[in-house]
């Protein structure tokens, strides 16, 4: 069974700066398409970053240049750097295993995905 638990939220100033990590078990993350997505209060969750098994990364617009997604398979960890974080990055963030890695974040869910419960980002001064 895929699992995947997220660490590294918290309140961070406009401005600052935040790396995510998602830890995996039960698989081999090396073998699979990752992704970060997130929901902020009173919206859809939405895709922000994904990575493939080849490292070929995609971002959505609203976080591009400021958000890196990496991964190290021999420790079987996704990251997601977020720099210049903006309050309107607020958001619950969610690691995912098995995403369709895709350039259109719509096409990145399928049924089989594994989901995390999620870390709090709250940006605020």
């Amino acid at each position: 069974q895929l699992q995947v638990v997220e660490s590294g939220g918290g309140l961070v100033q406009p401005g600052g700066s935040m790396r995510l990590s998602c830890a995996t078990s039960g698989f081999t993350m090396a073998n699979y398409a990752m992704a970060w997505f997130r929901q902020a209060p009173g919206k859809e969750r939405e895709g922000v970053s994904c990575i493939n098994s080849r490292a070929r990364t995609v971002y959505v617009d609203s976080v591009k240049g400021r958000f890196t997604i990496s991964r190290d398979n021999a420790k079987g960890t996704m990251y997601l750097q977020m720099n210049s974080l903006r309050p309107e990055d607020t958001a619950v963030y969610y690691c995912a295993a098995n995403v369709e890695c895709m350039e259109n974040p719509l096409y990145w869910v399928n049924p089989d995905i594994s989901w995390g419960q999620g870390t709090q980002v709250t940006v605020s001064s």
